[in-house]
């Protein structure tokens, strides 16, 4: 015997679909927030932490040229260590191109163009949740205008670093890896390039850390 269910029935069946959908992105929203959070707390932690040991400073001598090295070492000490658990992840991966580990240790060094605490890149985080580009309304407002150069600035980071690695005689493969690593890339193909396959495993280990 066939069963054909009511209009009613399926018009239930859709709209607790839409509900279930609607629930699922809400809590990867907050997983996404909360994961931010944690990871700001941490980062406030390796600013307290004690000074970059002999080993760490080995490994950035090794990886990088003298110019680059100098970038390195004017990032605030949170993001020191955390470049180098980014590396360190790779290396624990089995990964060991060149262009990659030194990808690693300055992809975020575009960040000291716009310093910020923190709990201000947390805001900002919080902030990006609700508005892609927080800074655009926020320098309508005389007050806010100057913070807003400096989010949008830290914003541009990707870019910024890019061209300062560049500058510093990188090798070109690490300006990109550099330039893309917060590009959203879908899933792997089936020949997918060098330059994908490192940039993507620079992304795997940087949300790790």
């Amino acid at each position: 015997m066939s069963i054909i269910s009511s209009p009613k029935v399926e018009n239930g069946k859709r709209s607790q679909r839409a509900t279930d959908g609607a629930m699922d992105g809400g809590q990867q929203g907050f997983r996404r927030t909360t994961a931010a959070l944690l990871y700001r707390v941490r980062q406030f932690g390796w600013a307290l932490a004690p000074r970059i040991g002999a080993e760490d400073r080995d490994l950035v001598a090794r990886l990088l040229p003298p110019a680059a090295q100098a970038l390195f070492w004017r990032m605030p000490r949170g993001d020191q260590r955390h470049s180098l658990a980014v590396l360190r992840t790779l290396l624990a991966w089995g990964e060991d191109h060149p262009a990659l580990l030194a990808a690693a240790l300055l992809h975020d060094v575009g960040k000291t163009a716009a310093p910020l605490t923190p709990w201000e890149r947390a805001l900002l985080r919080l902030g990006q949740a609700l508005c892609p580009h927080p800074w655009r309304a926020m320098a309508r407002l005389p007050l806010l205008r100057r913070w807003a150069d400096r989010l949008r600035r830290y914003a541009d980071h990707p870019e910024i670093g890019a061209a300062w690695a560049a500058a510093a005689g990188c090798d070109p493969l690490t300006v990109v890896l550099i330039r893309r690593h917060q590009e959203p890339l879908g899933p792997p193909g089936p020949e997918e390039g060098l330059e994908a396959r490192l940039l993507r495993r620079l992304q795997e280990a940087d949300g790790r850390n």
